[in-house]
């Protein structure tokens, strides 16, 4: 059942039976980097699902949502007018807060041609102990028409959730897509991070992915970008650090297909204590005027600015975080 905006019931008022759950999603939400205040204001395009339950649907002119409940998640089409252009940000927020539980989100986002539009989702699992969470979206920019699409997660300190986020991206001529997937708040447990795009021509694609892993997570990227139009660009960027003995592994791959197609590939991850990293680039290039390239560093934080830090008065903990985090900014 979707309910009008309200997180607080007016004075003398007794709450509905679903206002509890949605002031911890809200809590939640806070605690994954969102400001719950600006969920209310209502210009601002809000849709909030906890477990199988969409507690908030709020729509503005040009931007749509459709949603139903499934046994374990929920199925939603996000649809975007053509030629629609936002002054505020779409938000998103998914999450499950129970300890233990399945949330499965199948989405279709569809952008008319020449919108322009930002999403910033949040998803937090603060008490997951033995949570997974599944997300298979299909993405459809329009022609000239712009998406970015911002992810924070938040998954508390137990390492109990798998989260697999799975995304097939259409980015037509002239189109520009711009994503950044962020995770570096509490613990990973494990992520799997599987997107593939495929940029028309005059197309963009932008792919950002940071990721702090601790003790035992497990951190699996695989990206691949496909420049198939004239012109087209793409550009993935990943950063990754883990310690103690948790495993980051990245794999990419870009393809130029067409004459004037540009590829870049840009992976930085930091390994300490027993942890262990791996970044395995593939560049594929199907036509002479193409041009697809790579860059990869995996190793330890600079000893330079370490000691640095350490002489103003920061333990090497202390150092090492404040190094990692400025990596992911």
């Amino acid at each position: 059942m979707t309910h009008a905006i309200r997180f607080t019931p007016p004075s003398g008022e007794i709450a509905p039976a679903w206002a509890g759950e949605l002031k911890a999603m809200m809590d939640a939400y806070q605690q994954a980097g969102g400001d719950p205040k600006v969920l209310e204001l209502p210009q601002v395009a809000t849709l909030v699902i906890s477990a199988n339950q969409v507690l908030v649907a709020h729509e503005i002119p040009g931007v749509h949502f459709r949603a139903e409940s499934l046994p374990h998640g929920v199925r939603a089409r996000i649809w975007v007018e053509p030629h629609t252009r936002l002054a505020q940000p779409v938000h998103l927020c998914f999450g499950l807060l129970p300890a233990e539980g399945i949330q499965e989100i199948v989405a279709d986002y569809e952008i008319g041609d020449y919108a322009q539009v930002r999403f910033l989702a949040h998803c937090s699992f603060p008490n997951a102990v033995k949570v997974e969470h599944r997300m298979q979206a299909r993405i459809q920019v329009g022609r000239q028409a712009s998406l970015t699409y911002a992810e924070e997660h938040f998954h508390g300190p137990y390492g109990g959730t798998v989260v697999v986020p799975q995304a097939e991206v259409r980015v037509e001529d002239g189109g520009h897509f711009i994503t950044t997937f962020a995770l570096t708040r509490g613990r990973v447990g494990d992520l799997r991070l599987d997107y593939h795009v495929r940029v028309g021509a005059g197309g963009v694609a932008e792919l950002v992915t940071k990721a702090y892993g601790k003790s035992e997570d497990t951190i699996h990227v695989r990206e691949v970008v496909v420049l198939d139009g004239p012109g087209a660009r793409g550009l993935t960027r990943t950063r990754i650090a883990v310690q103690d003995r948790a495993q980051s592994r990245v794999d990419t791959v870009t393809e130029g297909n067409a004459p004037g197609a540009r590829g870049h590939m840009d992976c930085t991850e930091i390994v300490r204590g027993q942890a262990q990293a791996s970044n395995n680039p593939l560049v594929i290039v199907r036509h002479d005027q193409a041009q697809v390239t790579h860059e990869a560093a995996i190793g330890t934080v600079n000893r330079k600015e370490l000691e640095t830090l350490m002489a103003r008065g920061l333990s090497e903990d202390e150092a090492v975080d404040l190094i990692i985090r400025g990596l992911m900014r």
